[in-house]
This record gives structure tokens, C-alpha cells and sequence, in this order.
């Protein structure tokens, strides 16, 4: 019956507004606890965590949840990513040890040349003024002039290829400044080629000019060893019988100056090689019988014609080769 004791009452159900009440009691207690963000509250925070992420140094981030195969990926990435930069590391330590190397060796070539130039011009010019001394003297022995006339030639030739070096190796640096002044241009081919006339006449070739330009804004003394190896190299392979002959003429940009022979000429192919360092065009044995193809001399001339603003090029002559330069007008 209802009054019996031996039952108990059931729990009733709290109305609607008493359950209001309890959850606004119950809210400022769970607000002091982390709360786990929803889904939409975690995809809004993405980027603050990016962010976050990246101004502490971090290379990638990781979010949750995640697959095992693309944390697999991530580490391979990344232990890829670190050898990467090692390989590179070592390369850069590699070019910095290259690079002081390399400068090292260019000042000691710089020294090097300086060196070998100071004391070679000595002797050579002692050489050249006992050469003289032989050639004055009264009385001489025919055999005796030969000789110190062909001495003289020889450490006249010496002092040039020295001067041809040092000015070579200033314009590889930049360091080569023509002096130029006004020279007569006539006068410098004529006394020129009066030099040369003795050789040619043994080899059976002869020389001639025709100089159409009065003067020329030049360094007198580069352009004198240019057109120097020119007119060498237009003898020794000159055949006999024939000319070799330098010509001048006025152009629109310039002075254009040509020096040609009737040998075999030069291969197209080698029209631009042949100013490169130690590149020989003659055949073996005709160098070893001159003793004169050290493949320097048409690059010292490319650098001093440059060195002026000029350009110097080859042609055929048909037959033959015609070492052609151009100058500009001076001031």
C-alpha cells in the first residue's frame, strides 16, 4: 500500500527549469578547465598555430590527426631536406677554399712576373749595349760584326718579348693604360721596316708600304712591338720572291692598317683561336727552325690594340693572310 515502508519512491524527473538552473551554476566552474576545441574552433586556429609555428624556427607543422604513411613522408622529407643543405654547405666551404687558392696563385704569378721581368731586363740591356759597342769599333773582324750584329738582334728581341709579357699580364688585370700622343705614322713603318730589311733580303723577300694617314693618336712604343710581331710573323712565313707589305688608310671610324703576306694563310676555323695564348699555326719544324712560335706574340698584339680601342682581325689575301687592325680617331 502507499503507506507501507517497505517501498521506496521513485526519482522524479527535474522540470525544465530547475535543470536551467543547475547548468548556469555549473558553467563558471567548467570555464576554469581547458575545454577540447570542436572541429569548426580547431580549423580556425590553424593558421595562429601556422604562424606561431614558423616565428619559432619550425621548418613544417603536424596536425591532428594524421595519417602514420604521412608522418613517414614528413621525416623522409625532412632528413632529405638536411642532407640537402650539408651537400650544400660542403660545396660552399669547397668554392671558398677554390677561390683563396686561386687568388693566392694570381699574386704569385704577379710577383712571379715582376720578378722575372726585373731581372731579365738587366742583363738583356747589357747585352744589347756591348752588342754596340762590338758594332762601333773600328777594325772588326767581318765574322766578329756578324755576330754582334746578330746578338744585337737577338736581346733586342728578347727585351721586347720581356716588355710583351709584363704589358700582357697587366691587361689580364686591366692595369695596361696606353700613353698615346700623336705619332707620325709614316716615319714609324719606314724605320720599321728598315729593321727588318737585312732578314728579309736573306730570305729572298722583300718589303714595301704605302701609308696613306699622316699621324695617329697611338702609345707610340705598344704599337711599335704590335706592328713588330706583325711583320715577323709576315716574313717567316712569307715563301721567297714575294712582298710583304704594310698599307694605312683612312677610314670613317678610324685608321685601318693592314699587313699581309703571300704565305699559306690561316684557316678559317683559326681566325679567332690564333690570338689565343700559345696557339701555333706553322708547322713544327718551321717553329723549331725560326725558334720564334712561342704563341704569344698575335696575343699580345689583341691586347694592346684593344688597349687602344682598336680591334685587329685576319683576312685572306688569296694568297696568303692579311693581319688587318682598326684605331679610332684621337682627341
Amino acid at each position: 500500500s502507499a503507506s507501507s515502508p517497505c517501498r521506496r519512491s521513485l526519482p522524479t524527473r527535474p522540470s525544465r527549469r530547475r535543470r536551467a538552473e543547475v547548468a548556469r551554476s555549473v558553467t563558471p566552474r567548467l570555464s576554469r578547465y581547458p575545454r577540447a576545441p570542436s572541429r569548426t574552433g580547431l580549423t580556425l586556429r590553424i593558421p595562429d598555430t601556422f604562424d606561431r609555428a614558423l616565428r619559432a624556427g619550425a621548418d613544417d607543422l603536424l596536425t591532428k590527426p594524421s595519417l602514420p604513411s604521412g608522418l613517414i613522408l614528413r621525416i623522409q622529407s625532412a632528413l632529405r631536406l638536411r642532407s640537402a643543405n650539408l651537400d650544400l654547405r660542403e660545396h660552399n666551404e669547397l668554392l671558398k677554399r677554390q677561390r683563396a687558392d686561386l687568388l693566392r696563385l694570381q699574386l704569385q704569378k704577379q710577383r712571379l712576373t715582376a720578378l722575372v721581368i726585373h731581372d731579365l731586363k738587366t742583363p738583356v740591356g747589357a747585352m744589347d749595349l756591348h752588342a754596340q759597342l762590338l758594332l762601333r769599333m773600328k777594325g772588326v773582324p767581318p765574322l766578329v760584326h756578324e755576330s754582334a750584329a746578330a746578338i744585337r738582334h737577338d736581346a733586342r728581341r728578347l727585351s721586347r718579348l720581356i716588355l710583351n709579357l709584363l704589358d700582357s699580364s697587366k691587361a689580364e688585370e686591366g692595369r695596361l693604360i696606353p700613353k698615346c700622343s700623336s705619332v707620325d705614322l709614316p716615319r714609324l713603318v719606314a724605320d720599321l721596316l728598315s729593321e727588318f730589311e737585312v732578314i728579309a733580303q736573306s730570305r729572298g723577300i722583300r718589303l714595301r708600304s704605302a701609308i696613306e694617314v699622316e699621324r695617329v693618336h697611338i702609345d707610340e712604343d705598344l704599337f711599335r712591338r704590335t706592328l713588330i710581331n706583325l711583320v715577323e710573323n709576315a716574313i717567316r712565313y712569307a715563301p721567297p720572291k714575294t712582298w710583304v707589305t704594310v698599307t694605312a688608310a683612312p677610314r670613317a671610324d678610324g685608321t685601318e692598317l693592314r699587313v699581309a703576306d703571300a704565305g699559306r694563310g690561316i684557316a678559317t676555323d683559326m681566325r679567332e683561336k690564333v690570338f689565343e695564348a700559345f696557339v701555333q699555326t706553322g708547322p713544327s719544324e718551321q717553329c723549331a727552325a725560326t725558334s720564334d712560335c712561342r704563341g704569344l706574340g698575335l696575343t699580345f698584339c689583341k691586347l694592346a690594340i684593344e688597349a687602344h680601342g682598336g680591334r685587329i682581325w685576319v683576312e685572306d689575301a688569296v694568297p696568303g693572310a692579311v693581319f688587318c687592325l682598326s684605331l679610332p680617331h684621337g682627341p
